[in-house]
């Protein structure tokens, strides 16, 4: 049998999550999909909340790193050693939507320009529709994307013939870095519209967060806060808005997002915060 499509989950200090996100995961998958288990680190809390579910059937592999190599190796790991026709990744900290791959996959089979398509973590206020329209585009069969040259690495779904063309991951590149190189090679990336939601739970908008206080920002820390320097729940909000108005203006340019337009538009930022200005994306 030909798998449709395998979905990595990796996760890292995440039982206050995972009797969420995983078992709505595996409710949403079809005969022909499977989920991959990456587990780093040894929390013992999130191994006891993981150990229900390594015997389900529809959990095909479960590796246990003692170290945290955070994202890049596990994905890589998967798009290696899978043969289903699509990859995805879903993190330990999102719960997806019902019929999501169903309808991930139906678009791909009816165009085959796309290369990652993304469910839509933001919520309805971070919606911006006059903007998000000038990006939206009808596709064959009825689908319809709001194109952008990257999605987040979660809730998607990828061909694997595009992984085993372009390769895995970079040492040094991100998920955000390896969907504009796949722009780069023609592919059509951009989130499904209507927006197929994936409620990101370590967003304090989220009814399932975990994050209320600044100091339970501190325990749980995102990485994108972290690379951010961001301390307070406002500001971690606010990086959460910024990104969804980004997703809704960025140029479909690649040229805008590598060498010397990348560097111009990166110090323009900085110099508009030096000056209490906010940058204009």
């Amino acid at each position: 049998m030909t798998h449709r499509a395998d979905v990595l989950m990796i996760t890292y200090r995440s039982a206050g999550y995972l009797h969420l996100s995983l078992p709505r995961l595996l409710e949403t998958l079809g005969e022909r999909d499977r989920v991959w288990l990456w587990h780093n680190g040894d929390d013992e809390a999130t191994l006891e909340a993981l150990r229900p579910f390594r015997e389900d059937p529809r959990v095909h592999r479960f590796h246990h790193s003692r170290e945290n190599v955070r994202l890049r190796e596990p994905t890589n790991w998967l798009w290696q050693e899978s043969r289903a026709t699509y990859v995805s990744k879903v993190d330990d900290d999102c719960r997806v939507s019902p019929g999501w791959l169903d309808i991930f996959a139906a678009a791909h089979e009816a165009n085959p320009q796309l290369g990652v398509v993304g469910s839509w973590r933001h919520p309805q206020e971070d919606f911006l529709p006059d903007l998000a329209s000038r990006k939206t585009v009808d596709l064959a069969g009825g689908h319809r994307l709001m194109r952008n040259l990257w999605v987040q690495g979660s809730g998607y779904l990828l061909p694997r013939a595009l992984t085993s063309c372009h390769g895995g991951i970079g040492e040094t590149e991100s998920f955000t870095g390896y969907c504009l190189r796949l722009a780069r090679a023609g592919a059509v990336n951009g989130f499904y519209y209507p927006f197929v939601p994936e409620d990101h739970m370590d967003d304090p908008r989220s009814p399932h967060t975990l994050i209320h206080t600044d100091a339970d920002l501190q325990d749980r820390m995102p990485l994108s806060a972290r690379a951010n320097g961001v301390t307070t729940v406002a500001d971690w909000t606010a990086q959460l808005v910024q990104s969804a108005r980004v997703l809704q203006t960025a140029s479909l340019d690649v040229r805008a997002h590598s060498g010397w337009r990348r560097k111009l538009t990166s110090v323009r930022k900085r110099t508009r915060r030096v000056v209490g200005k906010p940058a204009r994306w």
